[in-house]
């Protein structure tokens, strides 16, 4: 009895986890999904909602936030901060439409937890925007990277780590009306591409 439960749970895990590779919608790169909600939402689909447990428990509903994530360049090559640096560059007024705040946080793509670094800095938000330099035409560049891109560049680098990247952009209270990034991965606003700097 006790090996077949254990088998249940192993088989249980590996449906969980190819439901998460493959539930995701992709959209320049980045990953989202609208996997939280109440009883209704989910309205017995107990595979959805052990995905919503195992990708991040306690998430809120897509109307409350969405959780954009990104692992790779939208051609698949995994973000790897001791080969590369990378720009994610916001045109002019195009900045993530929400009715609250948004943020885009590094993490370690091994560990997945926050990377220590030189300027305590974890990630980029709307409230950082005054302190930001623009570009000539108005649009926004963040620096990924695990070097300084110089001090002129310094208010827009998010330190990366040394190693495998994993960076999570969350749009709190996201607009309904266009532009929107609902429904998720289908709104008529996306998320930038990540560029890798040659």
């Amino acid at each position: 009895m006790k090996a077949a439960v254990e088998q249940g749970m192993k088989q249980g895990e590996e449906k969980v986890k190819h439901f998460l590779e493959t539930a995701l919608k992709e959209v320049n790169g980045w990953r989202a999904a609208s996997f939280f909600g109440d009883r209704a939402f989910y309205d017995g689909n107990w595979l959805l909602r052990a995905a919503a447990a195992t990708s991040g428990i306690y998430g809120n509903d897509a109307v409350e936030a969405v959780y954009p994530m990104a692992r790779s360049l939208a051609d698949g090559e995994p973000l790897d901060g001791s080969k590369h640096n990378y720009t994610l560059t916001f045109p002019a007024g195009q900045f993530p439409p929400v009715n609250a705040f948004w943020s885009v946080t590094m993490y370690d793509g091994k560990t997945q937890f926050l990377i220590k670094n030189p300027i305590n800095r974890y990630l980029i938000n709307s409230p950082m925007l005054p302190t930001m330099k623009k570009n000539a035409d108005g649009s926004t560049t963040l620096y990924i990277q695990k070097d300084s891109p110089g001090a002129d560049k310094e208010a827009n680098w998010l330190p990366a780590p040394d190693g495998a990247i994993y960076l999570v952009m969350r749009l709190y209270w996201p607009k309904e009306t266009p532009p929107s990034i609902l429904p998720v991965g289908e709104g008529t606003w996306q998320p930038p591409a990540i560029v890798k700097v040659q």
